[in-house]
């Protein structure tokens, strides 16, 4: 079982601080009550173009790009950028209430066409009431997961390649099918911590995806879906979302988590805690309990780091080190049975580099790595790796990231 390593496309825009805004909404925080910042970055084209060829260049499989209000269109985005790079995969994250199932599917056959097999999917069933009605979902929680339970059966009768039926308590389909089905047929990413959430992967996904908390309540999560998936006679697979602050020594690193920390004034983690902890998402509040709003004792796990996690919804949590403790914590947690690594870091441009020219020859040599995708040839950057910077994370609530 060799680790799989993915970055994460910004397309709700990127900075160098935990305070910067992305350009199109505030996440439920009113803007008065956050420190302007200079320095942010827009979603433009050319900017994510560079972030995915640096991607490809570093020899990461995938990239990972978000879904909401708050962002750019994710299949649209990447169809863009497939037209940019060779080989990059990208994982599409999109919202099962917002679309056709029948639609979504032959959307996917028709990228994996112009892509040439370099879709992946990861459905966001969303954990945020208020973000849904934004797209016109007015459903709960539990029967939202219910619904996503249909959709993804019929998205798989679809591609089956003949005309499909399916009659449930969310959808009526009548000979659905697409022109040609999807080849290959893109991976299915999901990721859910609520009990309604486990049986919906263990029926329908490929990858099981949770966010970055400690190696022991990993495992619990990991158990858990394992078991349910045998009970539906399947196999599901594993993966992490993280971010990372990798650099050459450890005292560097923390340095830099430091100063992203100096950033944040106490009434903007304020702000930012009571907006999250509206979130019906479990695996929201499993985050906020990493560190209960306090900046006291943030690294809640040997190079574990949950500081970004005071004011960023979604992932909230950072491996910390030098490149070799970076690479220890991915190997522990890959003895967990963890194969998918989505990481990013902020800015995400230079953090790809720090991470792709530092922790990923410690994987190769200790031989976690596939022979491929290996970085493509090209020249290095200056000395050899990028200049060292403050990274921070835009202040992004909505989940599913």
């Amino acid at each position: 079982m060799s680790v799989h390593l993915h970055w994460f496309l910004p397309t709700g825009g990127d900075g160098r601080t935990l305070v910067d805004r992305h350009a199109y909404t505030d996440g439920g925080i009113r803007r008065d009550r956050i420190t302007p910042v200079s320095g942010v970055r827009a979603p433009d084209i050319e900017y994510l173009a560079q972030i995915a060829k640096a991607a490809e260049q570093l020899g990461f499989e995938a990239v990972l790009t978000p879904t909401g209000t708050w962002c750019e269109d994710a299949w649209l985005t990447t169809v863009a950028l497939t037209q940019v790079t060779e080989r990059l995969k990208f994982l599409v994250a999109f919202r099962p209430g917002v679309i056709s199932p029948v639609l979504a599917a032959q959307m996917a056959a028709t990228y994996q066409r112009i892509s040439r097999g370099r879709l992946l999917l990861n459905v966001v069933t969303g954990g945020d009431s208020t973000e849904q009605k934004r797209f016109g979902d007015h459903l709960g929680h539990d029967r939202r997961y219910a619904r996503t339970d249909e959709f993804l059966q019929i998205v798989r009768g679809v591609w089956g390649g003949r005309p499909f039926d399916f009659h449930g308590e969310h959808y009526q389909v009548e000979g659905g099918l697409t022109a040609l089905p999807p080849d290959p047929l893109p991976q299915i990413f999901f990721g859910g911590s609520s009990a309604a959430a486990g049986p919906v992967a263990a029926r329908n996904v490929d990858v099981y995806l949770t966010w970055g908390e400690p190696p022991e309540e990993v495992k619990q999560k990991t158990d858990w879906i394992r078991g349910l998936a045998e009970k539906e006679g399947r196999t599901v697979r594993f993966g992490i979302r993280l971010h990372t602050i990798s650099r050459d020594s450890s005292k560097e690193a923390w340095a830099t988590a430091g100063r992203l920390l100096d950033d944040l004034d106490p009434e903007t983690v304020a702000a930012a805690q009571q907006a999250l902890g509206k979130s019906e998402s479990v695996g929201q509040q499993r985050m906020l309990a990493l560190h209960g709003g306090s900046r006291d004792k943030l690294e809640i796990s040997p190079n574990l780091w949950a500081g970004v996690g005071l004011v960023r919804g979604g992932a909230g949590t950072a491996l910390v080190g030098s490149h070799a403790e970076v690479a220890d914590r991915i190997e522990e947690y890959h003895s967990l049975g963890i194969e998918h690594f989505v990481l990013s870091g902020y800015p995400h441009l230079e953090e790809a580099y720090w991470f792709g020219e530092g922790v990923r020859p410690e994987l190769a040599a200790r031989g976690l790595l596939d022979a491929g995708p290996a970085p493509l040839d090209g020249a290095p950057a200056a000395n050899g790796r990028p200049a060292s910077a403050p990274g921070g994370a835009p202040l992004l609530i909505a989940g599913g990231r």
